[in-house]
């Protein structure tokens, strides 16, 4: 494959994921030093060929593996939410939910990840198809995952049938997005706690009373 970048190198193209084929070691290698880099540098900072001098491939490698810096940087950020932000079964909605926005407050403010993040929002709000990337990726498909939560516990009488689930989830992690990727404002248990409580007093099914934050 010749030296240059396809076209359309600093966007994402099809699905981005690398080939199976490719050395597990290498693969590790492009993600974490991709990783780090963005750390360093910001994301205009990233480039191809600072990626492959930090994990010792060769640029052409990484081309065959990913067509741009995005899908490298979106492929890191969802492997480590994957292993980071598992959802918990406690056996009650608050005690899930409780559970799940703490390690979501600390995925987002204290690894990394949370960098990753911030720089591919960033990224999307003036590239349509990084944006549209984003949503399908990993918004859509954690969307899907968060709302298990609330799906238990509907299945198991806790919350109100005619529960609006989008709409919890909405109420539930929009704060900690906001705060931690606008404000810059704690994402403590006491807020966690009172989130928690606040949102559980209005879905909660009749005799079903939230249990109180630890």
């Amino acid at each position: 494959m010749p030296g240059s970048p396809p076209a359309g190198a600093d966007g994402p193209r099809a699905k981005g994921r690398a080939p199976h084929r490719r050395s597990d070691r290498a693969r590790v290698a492009v993600l974490h030093a991709a990783d780090d880099l963005l750390v360093e540098r910001g994301y205009a900072g990233v480039t191809i060929e600072g990626i492959a001098a930090r994990a010792g491939v060769a640029k052409q490698t990484i081309y065959r593996w990913w067509p741009s810096k995005f899908e490298i940087l979106m492929d890191t950020f969802l492997e480590d939410a994957a292993g980071a932000l598992e959802i918990p079964d406690t056996g009650t909605v608050d005690g899930d939910l409780r559970q799940h926005l703490r390690q979501l407050a600390g995925f987002l403010s204290a690894e990394p990840a949370g960098r990753v993040m911030l720089a591919l929002i960033g990224q999307a709000q003036h590239d349509a198809d990084v944006a549209r990337t984003f949503q399908q990726r990993f918004l859509d498909e954690r969307g899907a995952l968060d709302r298990t939560i609330l799906e238990r516990g509907v299945a198991r009488g806790d919350l109100r049938s005619d529960t609006d689930l989008d709409l919890v989830i909405d109420m539930i992690y929009g704060p900690v997005y906001h705060r931690v990727l606008l404000t810059g404002l704690p994402v403590d248990d006491r807020f966690i706690d009172g989130l928690v409580s606040h949102v559980m007093a209005a879905i909660a099914a009749p005799g079903r009373a939230p249990a109180p934050g630890p």
